[in-house]
């Protein structure tokens, strides 16, 4: 379909400061706000799920500008599996690598399920299985042209959350306080915080719904993998995280805040989705529909991010030697074809195992892909320490840092801490312990895989032949 390019070089710096910071801004918001918050305020209560979302927040921020100061000295496409190769070592750069493209493909695969069934409200009389197919084709067609094509796709997927979520902040907080009165209920003010107490579950339930509420902020980190192909990288990703981190704290609280006050939490744990709760108390007209378009919306653009993603992290993958070679070429328009392809594929396949072995593979997979998310935070904070760690010591000046992280170490290790904490908490809820089990199974089953395959041959994989060690000669 594409004629492939053995020799190119690099990718295209395609994607340009608006890209990426709606890009990063639209890969939070999806389906975890819009479908998760309501299991988080029925787990942990009005407050609860405010501290907890607080909580999830700065752990994405301590994230993020570690992945800033590794990303501007070290801008490739990959980003953190290649930084965990160099600054942490190869088996642990292979390990992030291949359970952060595993959790990614299946869930490519589950969101082309979830907006098949979306578009059953509209057209109930087609068969699910064509709208998926239909989506398939799309997003693919997306990812296998250019990277602005997928860069200004995504950026027009993000506005639509963006705009959707900032005009529920505005009607909700009016509806809040009386400005606009509610079609069959009194103005609830601050009731809802005060009826069933700020903490009605306990601490536990803060606990427990912290999963959930990590996992909305997960998608953040593909700043990172899109830095190999974004214009200026020096300038752009710290201008992205420096904007990106607050407005999305304070859409997810002040959101969490409308929530909570409007719907009770022992009815947010149970609704489909809290925002057509309310849209609808306001007098939306059709707000089921409206939330059913924006929901589609984000699902797509969660698919289509996850396509990006999943192609670049095996291109950097193949780039070190812990991937077939192949998956490095890029076809005529500067886009790893053969990842892509092979994304899909596996896309695909996982949604098989949903159907024909729904209780055995597939509740792996999904346990696997659980802490994905988590694991990958945690190895972009030691990959931070270890970087600053190898600058020092070949002499390198913290001063002439173009980004870095600030108060460090202190930083990064609280960023590893919570992420360890974040671990704890899933061990307080029974179907959430499983996720550990398998998850950290695999991680112990890819370590003894990279050590077996690559140590006993000598294999020493290193990333002294990427575009990156250009940059980076002085660490």
């Amino acid at each position: 379909m594409s004629e492939l390019q053995e020799n190119q070089p690099q990718l295209t710096r395609a994607m340009k400061s608006r890209h990426l910071f709606m890009m990063s801004l639209g890969g939070i918001i999806g389906t975890g706000l819009f479908l998760g918050s309501g299991y988080a305020i029925g787990e942990a209560g009005p407050a609860g799920a405010i501290l907890a979302y607080l909580v999830g927040g700065l752990l994405m921020y301590l994230a993020m500008v570690c992945l800033g100061e590794l990303s501007v000295i070290m801008p490739v496409s990959g980003s953190f599996q290649a930084h965990a190769t160099k600054f942490i070592s190869p088996a642990t750069g292979f390990v992030v690598g291949w359970i952060y493209w595993l959790s990614w493909a299946l869930y490519v695969g589950l969101e082309f399920v979830a907006a098949g069934l979306l578009m059953k409200r509209w057209f109930p009389d087609i068969p699910t299985w064509i709208w998926c197919a239909i989506f398939v084709i799309l997003l693919f067609s997306i990812n296998s042209l250019t990277t602005k094509a997928f860069a200004e796709t995504e950026y027009w997927f993000a506005g639509i959350k963006v705009l959707t979520v900032i005009l529920f902040i505005i009607v909700g907080l009016a509806a809040v306080f009386g400005v606009i009165s509610l079609k069959s209920e009194p103005t609830p003010y601050l009731t809802n915080f005060i009826g069933d107490g700020l903490f009605p579950t306990g601490m536990v339930g803060v606990f427990i719904s912290m999963m959930t509420v990590i996992y909305s902020f997960q998608g953040s980190e593909i700043m990172g993998v899109a830095a190999g192909e974004t214009e200026d990288p020096e300038k752009n990703i710290p201008k992205a995280i420096r904007t990106i981190v607050f407005r999305i704290l304070i859409f997810y609280v002040l959101a969490m805040f409308v929530l909570s006050a409007l719907v009770p939490y022992k009815q947010a744990g149970v609704l489909e989705s809290p925002f057509v709760t309310v849209f609808d108390m306001v007098g939306i007209p059709y707000a089921a529909d409206v939330m059913n378009f924006v929901i589609l919306t984000a699902i797509l653009s969660v698919g289509n991010t996850g396509l990006f993603a999943c192609t670049r992290i095996l291109y950097s993958l193949a780039e070190t030697g812990m991937a077939p070679k192949s998956f490095a070429k890029l076809n005529k328009h500067g886009v790893p074809f053969y990842s892509l392809l092979v994304t899909l594929g596996f896309a695909l396949i996982s949604l098989l195992t949903s159907v024909v072995a729904e209780d055995t593979l597939f509740v792996v997979l999904l346990a696997i892909s659980g802490i994905g998310g988590t694991l990958t935070w945690l190895a972009i904070a030691a990959a931070q320490i270890g970087f600053r760690r190898q600058y020092i010591k070949n002499g390198g000046r913290v001063e002439d840092l173009k980004y870095r992280v600030r108060f460090y170490p202190f930083v990064p290790i609280l960023c590893i801490v919570m992420c360890l904490f974040i671990f704890g908490c899933a061990a307080f809820d029974e179907t959430q312990r499983t996720s550990l089990y398998w998850g950290f199974g695999f991680v112990a089953l890819c370590y003894i895989f990279y050590f077996l395959k690559f140590k006993r041959t000598n294999n020493n994989l290193s990333i002294e032949n990427t575009a990156a060690n250009a940059d980076t000669e002085k660490i």
